[in-house]
């Protein structure tokens, strides 16, 4: 019976248990400033006790496609061998660290940042296939603003080696293992999908083709990194709009033969993710970011983003509406992992709405094998990632391995506090007050006071185990 406390083997790399922090954005930049920042945001997960940090997206060229700003780049060989100072950090704690290389295409800033477009009239937004008639219809309307180049092959080349180089700086620095971002609808999801590629080349055209660049991808990686362990998110576009709105998108059976494809090609381990087409709130499922929306002092830099207030309030509508579309569901992407999981040998990680230690054992089959409401048995993956919730606790995993504490706040009946000692649950409300800022630049950290206030009450009980301070 598998445990969350259980070593795991990716390739060659151990990860000490079945815990990871999920890729989130840091904002951390490439300034002087940026090793502290990322080292302040990573380590005090892995002093926690998390096995497995994912440095979230970061981006593969010295130029465009970040999806938000503030995010670091790893084109350089010589900022990347500064971050020797954060894999150090994270190994003392005996911890693995991965990154997670990106580039945005379609979902970069030089398309939906006004401010930043202004500022950079000559930055091409690099494009797999001609947008969409949908996106376009937007562009006609002046929601966002396409002048898009689409990649040739030779260049479709060029930006897998630009990967390849990348993982190569990363490994060189420390970095345990890559993490390709295959989701949140950045360039390498925009290759997999029928809803944005249509070549007529050797990258599009079939699903085996779609599956090319990733191909590619790998094999750079292995030429210029060598046998490091290698991940990617693989996506379903269950959640986009049906049809006749969007008629050609990812179907779980789809996704679940990329991941069968990817074993085949050489990747030792799948994050299966269901995501829409274009950006939402199906990645970050909950309540409607209210008070994010709302502060004043934010509000000018929103007008910058989205180019006026008419904008934001357009933005802050549809935010609204998603919330209800998109609502909170626990462990949202359980069938489709529990699905690949059954089709492929690799390692499956699952992420996305785990919210409780029990509900992780569930996931990782440590009930025994008790058939579950839905009719499955046994384990639905191999690692359990959690990634909103640590901007709410940073050293949460202290709470969440070796089982349950005596330091949880004391409200509640007798049997309420006896299933959170049993059961630790995250602090975390998904209420995405912690993500909206980023489209600013702002850190990514827990904005709700109820939320801090019972971080504070934990902390001087002593859940996290030993200070910040101590540990820095």
């Amino acid at each position: 019976m598998v445990t969350l406390e259980d070593p795991l083997e990716i390739s060659g790399m151990t990860v000490p248990n079945r815990l990871y922090r999920a890729p989130l954005l840091e904002c951390a930049g490439n300034g002087p400033d940026a090793v502290d920042t990322l080292i302040d945001d990573l380590e005090p997960a892995a002093a926690s006790g998390v096995g497995l940090v994912c440095q979230g997206a970061t981006i593969v060229r010295g130029e465009g496609g970040c999806a938000a700003p503030g995010m670091t780049r790893v084109h350089d060989p010589e900022f990347v061998d500064r971050l020797s100072r954060l894999t150090d950090r994270i190994h003392d704690h005996g911890s693995r660290i991965v990154l997670q290389l990106e580039h945005g295409g379609l979902r970069s800033m030089e398309t939906w940042h006004a401010e930043y477009r202004a500022a950079h009239p000559d930055l091409e937004q690099l494009a797999v296939s001609e947008p969409p008639r949908q996106l376009r219809l937007l562009d006609r309307l002046g929601f966002l603003d396409y002048d898009p180049h689409v990649l040739t092959t030779a260049e479709v080349y060029d930006l897998a080696a630009d990967f390849g180089r990348a993982a190569a700086n990363a490994v060189d620095a420390g970095y345990d293992g890559i993490h390709l971002a295959g989701a949140n609808m950045g360039i390498v999801q925009q290759f997999l999908s029928p809803f944005y590629n249509r070549r007529g080349d050797e990258f599009g055209g079939s699903p085996e083709a779609r599956l090319e660049f990733l191909a590619l991808v790998h094999d750079e990686i292995r030429d210029r990194a060598g046998d490091v362990p290698l991940l990617t998110k693989v996506p379903a576009e269950t959640p986009a709009p049906p049809s006749p709105i969007v008629r050609r998108k990812l179907s779980l059976d789809d996704g679940v033969e990329i991941a069968r494809r990817l074993e085949r090609i050489g990747y030792d381990a799948v994050v299966p993710v269901q995501t829409s087409v274009v950006w939402d709130m199906s990645i970050v499922r909950g309540e409607h970011p209210e008070r994010a929306w709302a502060n004043e002092a934010l509000r000018e830099e929103y007008d910058a983003a989205f180019g006026g207030p008419t904008r934001r309030r357009l933005v802050a509508l549809a935010n609204r509406l998603q919330s209800f579309q998109y609502d909170f569901e626990p462990a949202w992407n359980e069938d489709f992992c529990r699905r690949v999981r059954d089709r492929v040998s690799i390692p499956v990680l699952a992420e996305g709405g785990i919210r409780e230690r029990a509900e992780m054992d569930r996931l990782l089959g440590a009930s025994g094998g008790v058939e579950e409401s839905d009719g499955n048995k046994g384990a639905a993956c191999d690692m359990v990632g959690l990634a909103r919730p640590f901007y709410a606790e940073p050293r949460l995993g202290a709470r969440l391995l070796g089982g349950g504490n005596e330091t949880e706040p004391g409200n509640g009946s007798e049997s309420e506090r006896k299933r959170e000692r049993e059961s630790p649950r995250v602090l975390c409300e998904s209420c995405n007050n912690c993500t909206v800022p980023q489209v600013t630049g702002a850190p990514g950290i827990c904005r709700t006071p109820e939320v801090l206030r019972k971080r504070g009450e934990l902390e001087r009980n002593g859940a996290y185990g030993s200070s910040e301070r101590e540990n820095a």
